[in-house]
């Protein structure tokens, strides 16, 4: 299998690389050129994979999907770790797109054979998907609570929406306990409110708040908050995908530890924040 890893720094697999060079036009128009090996009469598979971060890179994984079908390549795989818009998954406005669908009908019109996403939002991602398959967190959340003690630890769910993904989670890891929590969002704002930890002593637990996205970080950062009161001896954050948008200064001012795969960005390690390699984490 030959492999096209458009993200910088970003190679899922041990597959043979395709190399290519990538540049825009004065117009705006990315455009892409494949440096292809030279195929037989069946050309190998291609998995490709993609991080997107940006309507750019989405542009970009079209425009070498028509490559590679235009040279002849007719077995195409996709990686997409963070599936783009997954959390615009319901119309909560009215007046908005659903805008998890628009993507999946785009990634469906080009017909590959097997598409690979991390760890999605919801349920709605993959059931919009033709020939999806979904990578769970497990192996990245039982490689992160390595770094614990057993007898201390308690899996921390943060709001209702991860509560029946993180007690799956925690009973494939052997029944570790699990902590519920809550908040109040304003859909039209964003603004967070009212956060609630339903446990009333955590003295000497050592708490991992696990979810899928880490966009600003309110949510975390309020959730340790709270969970401080109750006297933990550590409270850390484990995020498929991390995005960052505020930097890591808010989380890490507030959380012991900030744990995160690299399937949105590369960023380097620091004495609070670890980030795992998804090539170390999956098999494709």
């Amino acid at each position: 299998m030959l492999a096209l890893h458009l993200s910088p720094g970003f190679s899922p697999t041990d597959a043979t690389p395709i190399a290519f060079t990538a540049f825009t036009f004065s117009g705006g128009e990315p455009h892409i050129k494949l440096d292809l090996p030279v195929a037989g009469n069946v050309p190998e598979p291609v998995l490709i994979s993609q991080r997107v971060t940006t309507a750019a890179d989405f542009m970009q994984l079209l425009l070498a999907t028509d490559a590679l079908r235009r040279a002849g390549y007719k077995q195409l795989l996709l990686m997409l770790p963070y599936f783009p818009a997954a959390r615009q998954d319901r119309l909560m406005v009215p007046g908005e797109p659903l805008s998890v669908r628009v993507y999946a009908d785009l990634i469906n019109a080009q017909h590959y054979e097997q598409v690979y996403v991390y760890d999605p939002h919801s349920d709605v991602t993959p059931a919009l998907l033709n020939n999806s398959q979904v990578i769970g967190n497990q192996t990245f959340v039982g490689e992160v609570l390595a770094r614990f003690a057993p007898e201390k630890l308690c899996l921390v769910s943060p709001d209702a929406g991860a509560l029946k993904k993180i007690h799956k989670l925690a009973a494939a890891l052997g029944g570790v306990p699990v902590v519920v929590c809550d908040k109040e969002r304003d859909v039209r704002t964003g603004t967070l409110t009212g956060f609630r930890v339903f446990a009333d002593d955590l003295t000497g637990r050592q708490c991992l708040i696990v979810d899928d996205i880490c966009d600003g970080g309110g949510t975390f950062v309020g959730l340790a908050a709270e969970l401080r009161k109750l006297n933990p001896e550590r409270v850390s954050l484990a995020v498929s995908h991390g995005i960052f948008s505020k930097g890591l200064a808010p989380l890490t001012n507030t959380l012991d530890h900030v744990y995160a795969t690299d399937s949105f960005s590369t960023l380097p390690d620091t004495d609070t924040f670890t980030q795992l390699a998804l090539k170390n984490l999956i098999t494709l």
